[in-house]
């Protein structure tokens, strides 16, 4: 015989579930078209300038979450939530569908072949992906706080899904082969000058990139099936909050209306002779307090989503091939780890070590082709788990951070999305040029790097 208190913990475990996969349909298709890159550049004409296609019509998809804090703030009320999160997963699952038949076709553009259905149907995906910032994380004030972490963790998980399906279809497993190269030879002579050299050589998949892509797809229609579950399922009606948070008060919005939301005229969690710090959220926090938060939540989704990730395999490939794919994985791992350990451990204060490890990271990619201890191997040792704690403390900083802004309010979720795709638009703006036009970093040949 269940007891009632059985019953909650099942529908307590069952909300967080729906919320894992809530969040995991977050980026789950930007970050799996990342990871199939091995298999697409040499299938199209843009061959390796794609990543730099992809980065800037990652950025012009911020039109997206701009228009959405653009009518939170001039209309509030006037947006409906619910129903762009219904558009922008349907989005997504069709794009992702439409890329299984297209990523290939080309059309001739200015005299050359191009792979316009691959670059419309990127921006479409990156505009759902950059949107769900600021329409997905607002939508958990509709639940319990706990809750809040569990999506985090889904959001991890986008990343991580796609990377262990990768692997199993075998993508960008490289095999050194030898191959001959005959020097000063002339039709004069059999003699000739030869040298033997490794070429690296990426081996067939065990799957194509229609079926990748046809999964992508998959994992939108759970996205939405979730949504859809935390919406609408009775059993999860106990898990939502009695109305709608706003600034940590609630407020029960009258059915099949608009709602706008409402400052508090008493804040219950501060003394009655307090008074309020700022205008932002509760008033908790004073206005330098809530800028340095920003600053802080702006820098580090700069670094995790753009900065380091645009130098990753010239800080990792000298080291050897095996050594990119375990550092690339094992930070795919890191991020669902560290919102689960925010759960039980929230420390506010590891940006000193987040600086630290993304200098060393920074300083070997620039030292690529031959950064330190290339030819040891204590030195893949060592960027391996640079990476994996460098991972590990971002991803934690940024569930703290959504921890302490979801206790302003849904505003203020409005405005971490915001921000969040504000630090990924200033750190492409940044490495861009310094990676793509200026060359400043040299890559490391997997079979060919030879350094004194």
């Amino acid at each position: 015989m269940w007891t009632q208190n059985d019953l909650a913990s099942v529908m307590s475990l069952l909300t967080h579930l729906l919320a894992v996969l809530f969040g995991m349909g977050s980026w789950v298709s930007i970050n799996g078209l990342w990871v199939e890159l091995p298999l697409i550049v040499p299938e199209i004409p843009e061959g390796w300038y794609l990543p730099s296609y992809l980065s800037v019509i990652i950025q012009m998809a911020n039109v997206g979450p701009l228009f959405v804090t653009l009518m939170h703030r001039f209309r509030p009320g006037a947006l409906n939530e619910a129903a762009v999160i219904y558009t922008i997963i349907g989005l997504g699952t069709v794009s992702t569908f439409l890329l299984g038949f297209f990523w290939k076709d080309t059309v001739v553009v200015a005299g050359a072949p191009r792979s316009v259905a691959l670059l419309v149907l990127t921006f479409f995906l990156a505009a759902v992906d950059c949107t769900s910032s600021v329409t997905f994380l607002p939508f958990m004030m509709h639940l319990k706080p706990q809750y809040l972490t569990t999506y985090y963790i889904g959001e991890g998980v986008s990343g991580l899904l796609p990377a262990l399906v990768a692997l199993v279809q075998g993508v960008g497993v490289v095999r050194c082969i030898n191959s001959t190269q005959s020097l000063n030879h002339t039709l004069s002579t059999y003699n000739s000058s030869l040298t033997l050299d490794l070429q690296a050589q990426y081996q067939p998949a065990n799957f194509s990139a229609e079926v990748f892509f046809f999964f992508l797809s998959a994992m939108m229609l759970v996205c939405l099936a979730a949504f859809l579950l935390l919406n609408y399922h009775p059993s999860v009606a106990s898990e939502h909050s009695n109305g709608r948070y706003t600034n940590r008060t609630k407020h029960r919005a009258p059915k099949n209306k608009n709602w706008a939301e409402q400052k508090p005229m008493m804040d219950p969690y501060r003394a009655p002779n307090q008074k309020a710090r700022s205008s932002f959220g509760s008033g908790s926090y004073s206005w330098p307090q809530v800028v340095y938060i920003f600053v802080i939540l702006a820098w580090v989704n700069a670094l995790s989503n753009v900065v380091l990730p645009s130098v990753q395999s010239y800080s990792c490939l000298p080291y050897g091939n095996n050594i990119y794919h375990l550092s690339a994985t094992l930070a795919a791992v890191a991020n669902p780890l560290a919102c689960f350990i925010a759960m039980f451990l929230p420390i506010r204060s590891v940006t000193v070590i987040i600086f630290g490890l993304g200098a060393y990271i920074m300083f070997m990619a620039a030292l690529s082709p031959c950064p330190l201890l290339v030819n040891d191997v204590s030195g893949g040792v060592v960027i391996v788990l640079a990476w994996l704690f460098f991972i590990l403390t971002l991803s934690y900083v940024k569930v703290i951070i959504g921890i302490i802004l979801r206790d302003e309010g849904h505003s203020a979720l409005v405005w971490c999305g915001a921000v969040v795709q504000l630090g990924s638009l200033l750190g492409a703006v940044t490495m861009f040029p310094l990676v793509s036009v200026y060359s400043l970093f040299s890559s490391g040949d997997p079979c060919n790097t030879r350094c004194p």
